[in-house]
């Protein structure tokens, strides 16, 4: 099992920047996918930035060259860095990990860009 505790939101403004993590209770080299998901209030949950094996990523075309996902298998942790944010960034945002046969979720960091 695997306690994903999310940092880093908060409240700023537009074109203002963030960086999230994700700090992990166990090893991270142990798992298979990991990524970031976002909740805008009264929408779907959906997937933001994905690392599939290092140096291997996924991001939503909404941000595409404005947001980055890495992961630092020292400390365990991931991350999310969040430039030129925007109002419609606003939401949620989730730490997902994924091993064979389990999911591991985040409570989540709630980002809110001003407007």
């Amino acid at each position: 099992q695997l306690q994903l505790v999310e940092s880093g939101g908060g409240l700023v403004q537009p074109g203002g920047s963030l960086r999230l993590s994700c700090a992990a209770s166990g090893n991270i080299r142990t798992v298979n996918e990991m990524g970031w998901y976002r909740q805008a209030s009264g929408k779907e949950r959906e997937l933001v930035a994905r690392i599939i094996t290092e140096g291997n990523t996924n991001y939503a075309d909404s941000v595409k060259g404005r947001f980055t996902i890495s992961r630092d298998n020292a400390k365990n942790t991931m991350y999310l860095q969040m430039n030129s944010l925007k109002p419609e960034d606003t939401a949620v945002y989730y730490c997902n990990m994924r091993r064979v046969l389990n999911d591991y979720w985040g409570q989540g960091t709630q980002v809110i860009v001003t407007s």
